[in-house]
């Protein structure tokens, strides 16, 4: 190794020896041995500990294992278990051992997706984590899927397919002439859609002031009887789970009448269109199945790791022509080129991980997994009911309202609760009224983490109830 460079000779020395590999693998088990038992939320010293991270960067090359070090003993302390059974936070699930085993061997892959020369392995995991998504989600069989970061790029793709198609059989090209002169498209939405719909509408150039905005009921769903006639330039975007209250606009009849006039139809079903692997609650997805474009993601109610959001598209040469990218240097094969699908080139092989959960688990585990987290939920709003809680909206899915008997009540539980450690939960405005957003999406909760989270809920409120007013 003459040749080389004293870092290349160093690395490589590294790479044979394993010992740092054998050092974050004691690490990560200490981790995972603890994960499901200690506070949700870090506590004040782990949080005053990453101050140690605050040094300037040095000169000279760092001690690799003192590195690792560092990042375990002052970094792990001051995570938020989120893979843990008693985070509700955000609508985001867990993650199961035997797919973070899988991530572990394909990180040391570090694989791009981008290309099928660039990796063939890949390219094959896509294209059966497609096959299985269009049958599970009962989608058209020509639907072609893209592989993201998270729903908020896949409802961008979805509505970028969308708008490329809508102005194509309108005779113009959007990206060869942008939207300059170009016949103006219509966006029918619902009143309560997500914020992420609403940025996907200003980065594609459509607007968030010039959408048609539908009521809703008192459940957050559109308001069937108030959509307006629709016709052939027209963009809808529904919801299968509304972020708050997990209830599920009236897709069937909403898509009826758009494939009628001949409009787009895109479905923001995040967390919500799982639903459609139980067989107890897929008819809230019903009529998804007619939409033109979906947007999910896995690390949600599927429990994947962070990332793994899918845009789905049923028209496959209208989500190619959206995102596809061109240069000399680019070789397109006969295989799946995963680009064609997706904004990025270069991307992680983040598929693996959806490869390897949808593996493991089959038809039958997710639909368990989606059928216990909404029992969960159901345990928690007739626990919290029990004791006095308001629970504000329908629990259909896995999203359950919060209140206490006052606004102030509210704040002071929550805060109380977040401060607690027992469990973690957000805040939210539900038709005015400040609440507390309970999302049960990790595998890992257990009956006894509900009786755990409504004890905590409980102390919380009183704590609230002796001291009003006080500054916790």
């Amino acid at each position: 190794m003459s040749d080389f460079s004293n870092l290349q000779k160093k690395m490589y020395a590294l790479a044979r020896e394993r010992s740092l590999f054998e050092q974050a693998k004691a690490y990560a088990y200490d981790y995972m041995d603890e994960v499901y038992e200690r506070n949700v939320f870090p506590t004040e010293e782990a949080l005053a500990g990453l101050s140690v991270f605050d040094e300037p960067l040095s000169d000279a090359p760092g001690d690799p294992a003192a590195m690792l070090r560092l990042l375990h003993e002052a970094g792990s302390p001051a995570t938020v278990t989120t893979t843990g059974g008693r985070y509700f936070g955000f609508v985001t699930g867990g993650v199961f051992p035997p797919v973070m085993a899988a991530k572990w061997l394909t990180d040391v892959w570090d694989a791009a997706s981008m290309l099928y020369v660039i990796s063939p392995v890949l390219a094959k995991l896509e294209t059966v984590c497609e096959k299985w998504l269009v049958e599970l989600f009962d989608l058209p069989e020509e639907t072609a899927a893209g592989f993201v970061s998270g729903s908020s790029v896949a409802t961008l793709c979805g509505l970028a397919a969308g708008r490329y198609e809508l102005l194509k059989r309108a005779g113009w090209d959007v990206n060869s002439n942008g939207l300059f002169g170009a016949p103006p498209i219509r966006v029918v939405i619902g009143a309560e859609a997500h914020s992420t719909v609403f940025k996907a509408l200003s980065l594609l150039g459509l607007g968030r002031e010039r959408v048609e905005k539908i009521p809703v009921d008192d459940q957050g769903r559109m308001t069937a009887a108030a959509v307006p006639a629709l016709d052939s330039n027209t963009l809808v975007i529904l919801q299968a789970g509304n972020v708050n209250s997990g209830s599920f606009d009236p897709l069937d009849e909403i898509c009826e009448r758009a494939r009628k006039a001949g409009a787009w139809v895109h479905v923001d079903g995040a967390f919500g269109l799982w639903a459609a692997a139980s067989r107890s609650r897929r008819h809230l997805t019903a009529g998804a199945e007619k939409a033109d474009s979906w947007a999910v993601d896995g690390h949600k109610t599927l429990n994947t790791p962070y990332d793994s959001g899918i845009v789905l598209c049923k028209h496959r040469a209208a989500l190619i022509s959206a995102m596809q990218a061109t240069g000399s240097y680019i070789l397109y094969s006969e295989q799946r080129d995963g680009m064609l699908y997706t904004p990025e080139m270069s991307r992680r092989g983040r598929a693996v991980e959806l490869w390897a959960t949808l593996k493991v688990l089959g038809k039958s585990g997710i639909e368990e997994l989606v059928d216990n987290l909404c029992e969960r939920t159901r345990q928690f709003a007739e626990q919290m009911r029990a004791q006095g809680f308001k629970i504000l909206n329908d629990v259909v899915f896995n999203q359950a309202l919060v209140a206490c008997d006052t606004p102030e009540q509210t704040a002071g539980t929550l805060q109380r609760l977040q401060q607690s450690g027992e469990c973690w939960c957000g805040a939210g405005n539900w038709h005015d009224t400040p609440v507390i957003r309970v999302s049960v999406c990790s595998w890992a909760t257990t009956p006894e983490d509900i009786d755990r989270t409504v004890a905590a809920f409980m102390k919380a409120r009183e704590a609230t109830l002796s001291r009003p007013g006080q500054v916790v």
